[in-house]
């Protein structure tokens, strides 16, 4: 029998000319064995990307945090995942309109703000850009105020 330990998962593989019974329950045994001490010998993983506030503080590391007031956090989390940061959002609703805090281990800063400069370039794009609605408004009025032509062809003959 031949046993291979992965780092996230558990893979058994069996050499056999032919699969008995017992060379099954061998393999069980061996498989059952090997996801225990899996188990006892790997701790939890350390969680990476969007956390809770309590997840970035058990990691002792240090954390900053950055006020945003924007809502659009959503394509926040996109970019920050691109770039590998460890954050966690808080949303305080005391003022109005709620601002939201973003925290974030003191060793990611500089990802951060390389995080924080292509979020704030993709959101200023985005508001030069004219709305689609508005455009499309804006060519359905033209389209009912021009003059369509509404007489007809009568001349359908057949020709040879």
């Amino acid at each position: 029998m031949q046993e291979e330990v992965e780092n996230r998962s558990v893979t058994l593989a069996i050499n056999t000319a032919k699969l008995t019974g017992r060379t099954l329950k061998n393999a069980i045994l061996k498989f059952l064995e090997a996801q225990k001490n899996k188990s006892r010998d790997s701790p939890d993983p350390i969680p990476h990307g969007k956390q809770t506030v309590k997840q970035l503080a058990e990691q002792n590391q240090g954390m900053s945090n950055i006020e945003v007031t924007d809502k659009n956090i959503k394509s926040f989390e996109r970019v920050a995942k691109k770039y590998g940061v460890d954050f966690a959002i808080k949303k305080d609703k005391s003022v109005t309109p709620p601002k939201y805090l973003v925290f974030f281990k003191a060793r990611d800063a500089d990802a951060l703000t390389a995080a924080f400069t292509e979020f704030t370039a993709k959101t200023v794009r985005k508001a030069e850009k004219p709305s689609v609605l508005v455009q499309l408004k804006k060519f359905t009025e033209l389209v009912k105020n021009t003059v369509t032509d509404k007489v007809k062809n009568r001349n359908k003959e057949q020709s040879l």
